[in-house]
């Protein structure tokens, strides 16, 4: 079990919401003499917002202060805890709990001589104990660490003692994870989340992941392990600082989390529906399948999830104008219809060769009220839209509001859509657990830039499920002709992030190929990169041809026409359903609908009965 993590000396609303955004179960705030004091009517004002069934648990620190003082602050705070953090006796503990009923008393015990001894004069009176430094005016966050090795000691007292403890003092993002090797109950850190006279929310997050020992990307730097990262002009640096203080301050405000949930629900169409096709086991043997639909969303598929998320965070900036790319349109079309929902003006950047594969959703998005640029440079597909968007966007970065539509491009773009997206996988794990009693053994999802996996895929990590990706491997893997970037690329920089990428001998990236418009990208989202270098997720490839049968076979055997991109995803489920026994469960992200892909189908099926 990982410890519970409390960050102290909150001074601000912004220090309350990355507090809780980064995972904190207990914030700290400090309420006598102290350049972090804070006045309780803040406090009050600064938590109003923080759901009351899941929100961190709210401590006051207090040095020898008077009795109805404390009452007083802790009733207009609405504190769970006390924290006596002086020389107050076990009756000053007792009189406080009298007085306070519901909310708990915790005691300070300053490491020193005869330390244990008074820890022991507070049995059967304080609720949990905090053991910090002994300095000379000491409110903790002194940075100053005692013998860690004196820890097992405190811990074993209070556990006889049936009570929590926290270890305070000299607790940084470098250096907790050593502290975890004396099992700490909790951590208390203040002066170690700090960068200057500010929290800082990467170092929080940090702490949190070193603590959880549990995956968790990205990193303090917006890494993947050796992957994502920030490669672009100074001109975008700042337009990216700010997205990622303001993604973190607004998506942890409840009113914003109520307002994108009922655009999920009453306007997307969430949840999305789970169908066993039972067709399609009988006919591939072995597992039974089960389809998360979402081919249902509105505008068929899974990027309104994120342009909707998305579309209300530039909303809350302040930004008036959306930029985006699409390749296979789904997400120029979700953006689109985003930015008609909320009133926004929307330019699409498509490359040429897209827009003739893609001529009903550029018709679409132009009816929405989008302006659609065609892009001629290049391959004339999704790599030249994004690099043209990209000059768009470095030219008005003030104004606009770059919607990428996947897990690529610079940091904070692949956390964000991650995270918009990951409602895929979080339905799935309820609904799986509804519909069949236990989770699939195996989830699928194909893969381009990666926002449908991502999504699938992210809740489903440490949970003992195999997840697949699925690449284009388009004429066959034998010839240049594919968009398989993980199974044939090489490590470099594309569109702002270091991942994968197909490149020629030189280091040239060179135009992918794949009969599906949505999956030839040369590139692969960064934490895609990094969950194939250390083997949490499956990585194969499937060709034009396997995909439009497995296309086929959805259709006759189940009445349900999936995108070409989703085809590939089912081209491996109907290699892999036999290997497996009829107990076993295949999930498959089915992540749009194919009606924009029927000129295509229908140049490569044609009409011939079969």
């Amino acid at each position: 079990m990982r410890p519970q993590i409390k960050f102290c000396g909150m001074r601000s609303k912004k220090d309350v919401v990355n507090a809780c955004s980064a995972g904190a179960d207990y914030l700290g705030f400090i309420f006598a003499p102290s350049k972090r004091r804070v006045r309780p009517e803040d406090v009050c004002e600064w938590t109003a917002e923080l759901p009351q069934n899941n929100r961190a648990l709210l401590t006051g620190v207090f040095v020898d202060e008077e009795e109805t003082t404390i009452i007083q602050t802790a009733k207009t705070a609405g504190l769970d805890i006390i924290q006596c953090h002086g020389n107050e006796t076990s009756a000053d503990v007792h009189a406080l709990k009298t007085a306070l009923p519901g909310v708990q008393v915790f005691k300070t015990i300053h490491h020193e001589s005869g330390a244990l001894l008074r820890m022991k004069e507070f049995e059967n009176a304080a609720d949990g104990f905090l053991v910090d430094t002994k300095t000379e005016h000491s409110m903790g966050g002194t940075g100053t660490a005692f013998d860690w090795d004196a820890v097992p000691e405190y811990s074993e007292e209070a556990k006889r003692q049936g009570v929590p403890i926290f270890i305070a003092g000299g607790i940084t993002a470098a250096n907790a994870d050593e502290l975890l090797n004396y099992h700490p109950w909790g951590l208390d850190i203040s002066s170690g989340i700090e960068t200057g006279d500010e929290k800082d929310y990467r170092k929080m997050v940090t702490i949190m992941k070193k603590t959880a020992n549990v995956y968790a990307f990205p990193d303090e730097l917006g890494r993947y392990g050796d992957f994502g990262g920030k490669y672009v002009p100074e001109t975008l640096m700042y337009a990216l600082t700010q997205l990622e203080e303001a993604y973190h301050t607004i998506t942890a405000e409840e009113s914003f989390k109520a307002e994108l949930q009922q655009e999920l629900k009453r306007y997307a169409g969430r949840p999305t529906e789970i169908t066993y096709a039972g067709s399609l086991t009988e006919a591939y043997g072995g597992a039974q399948i089960y389809l998360k639909r979402e081919d249902l969303l509105h505008t068929g598929a899974h990027k309104i999830n994120n342009a909707l998320a998305q579309g209300l965070l530039a909303k809350k900036m302040g930004k008036t104008e959306i930029i985006a790319e699409t390749g296979a349109g789904q997400h120029g079309v979700a953006t689109a219809t985003m930015a008609a929902r909320f009133g926004l003006s929307c330019k699409v950047f498509m490359g040429a060769e897209d827009m003739k594969r893609q001529e009903l959703n550029v018709f679409r998005m132009r009816l929405l009220g989008a302006e659609v640029l065609e892009v001629q440079s290049g391959g004339k597909t999704l790599k030249d839209a994004t690099n043209e968007a990209i000059r768009h966007w470095v030219a008005n970065v003030d104004t606009t509001f770059y919607l990428i539509g996947s897990v690529v491009g610079p940091h904070p773009y692949p956390m964000i859509v991650r995270n918009f997206q990951r409602v895929i996988g979080d339905e799935s794990i309820r609904q799986m657990e509804e519909i069949c009693g236990k989770q699939p053994a195996e989830a699928v999802a194909c893969v381009g830039g990666g926002s449908n996996a991502m999504g699938m895929f992210y809740p489903y990590i440490n949970s003992g499920v195999r997840l697949t990706g699925i690449e284009a491997a388009g004429k066959g893997m034998d010839t240049p002709d594919h968009a398989a970037t993980l199974s044939k690329g090489r490590k470099g920089v594309l569109h702002g992030a270091l991942s994968y990428l197909i490149q020629d001998d030189h280091g040239n990236v060179f135009e992918p190929y794949s009969i599906s418009a949505g999956l030839d990208y040369p590139g692969i989202g960064p934490e895609h990169a990094h969950l194939h270098d250390s083997g949490i997720v499956n990585y194969e490839a499937v060709t034009d041809d396997e995909a439009m049968d497995a296309l086929e076979d959805l259709c006759r055997l189940e009445g349900i026409l999936p995108a070409i991109e989703t085809a590939h995803a089912l081209a491996y489920v109907k290699r892999a359903a036999k290997s497996y026994s009829e107990d076993d469960a295949l999930l498959v992200c089915l992540s749009g609908r194919g009606d924009k892909d029927v000129h295509t189908i229908q140049q490569v099926l044609g009409g011939a009965d079969k």
